[in-house]
């Protein structure tokens, strides 16, 4: 795996960097065989004294994504590797249960390492739909579609863009802007 390390108001210094990869290599023992991969790296400092770590690492089935605030840069760098190992294993645990509930033989599935205890475990942590809703989506522009979402109190609201006829989502991301998701062509 590959590492993109960029600094925002911070240098990314030799020792930063080197730490930043020794905690990103230890990732890679999840996969099977080497990993075609690039992890974008995004280290910040901001006036109040806190540092922020993003990592996004885009793969051909999945994309991992973390970011992490914290007073010590290095502590950011433990917790975001620590979330990331813990999206690896969740995916592997569904990717086998999906594998076992098609009744494929047990060799052949990916296994973390660390034995089926681990395995267990995840299952008990997965998450569960506890309730669907369905809906007819009303054609309207984004910026209606913000107005809905705000009015009913969520964060993310789903509808038909009257422009494209396609369904796309709106979100309030965590800095209290938008953001529009857009299926591709």
């Amino acid at each position: 795996m590959r590492n993109n390390v960029r600094g925002e108001n911070i240098e990314v210094t030799p020792a930063l960097r080197e730490y930043v990869e020794k905690k990103l290599s230890k990732l890679e023992r999840y996969f099977d065989n080497e990993v075609d991969a690039t992890a974008h790296v995004n280290l910040k400092y901001y006036n109040d004294q806190e540092s922020k770590i993003e990592v996004t690492i885009p793969m051909p089935h999945l994309v991992l994504r973390a970011e992490e605030h914290h007073e010590d840069m290095y502590a950011a760098i433990d917790l975001v590797t620590d979330k990331l190992e813990r999206q690896i294993r969740k995916h592997k645990t569904k990717v086998n249960r999906k594998l076992r509930e098609q009744q494929v033989d047990t060799k052949y599935l990916i296994h973390s390492g660390n034995g089926e205890a681990d395995l267990q475990k995840e299952e008990d942590d997965e998450l569960e739909i506890v309730r669907t809703k369905r809906f007819n989506l009303k054609p309207m522009d984004s910026e209606e579609a913000i107005l809905q979402m705000n009015m009913l109190g969520h964060n993310f609201f789903v509808f038909t863009n009257a422009e494209t006829n396609r369904t796309n989502v709106v979100y309030r991301r965590k800095d209290g802007k938008y953001g529009l998701i857009e299926p591709n062509e």
